[in-house]
């Protein structure tokens, strides 16, 4: 069973994880992020299993917001720069589904 201490440590690793995230994000290193987000998924699952068990005292309940909006600012953040970049992804997947069904009507040229 977690503690509140237990509870507040898992956020406070995922506001940290977020943090390195962005990090990977705006140096363009694709994979590090990769490998944070599996690890923050990892925290988040911990606390989707055990923390609705756990009472916050209101300084903890403090801590624990101030990690979310931490969380969620970082996010924000790397939804704003992967945006641009999952955009411009899927608009080459597009554009070789589209080609290789054009070679396959008409044949190549």
């Amino acid at each position: 069973m977690m503690t509140g201490q237990d509870v507040l440590s898992e956020y406070a690793a995922v506001a940290d994880l977020t943090g390195k995230m962005l990090a990977a994000a705006e140096a363009g290193d694709w994979d590090h992020m990769v490998v944070l987000e599996q690890e923050c998924t990892a925290h988040v699952d911990t606390l989707k299993s055990a923390e609705s068990a756990v009472e916050l005292n209101p300084s903890g309940r403090q801590a624990k917001i101030d990690c979310i909006r931490r969380i969620l600012a970082d996010d924000r953040k790397i939804r704003d720069l992967t945006m641009p970049w999952m955009a411009q992804l899927s608009a080459m997947i597009n554009n070789s589904g589209t080609q290789r069904r054009l070679a396959n009507a008409y044949g190549s040229v």
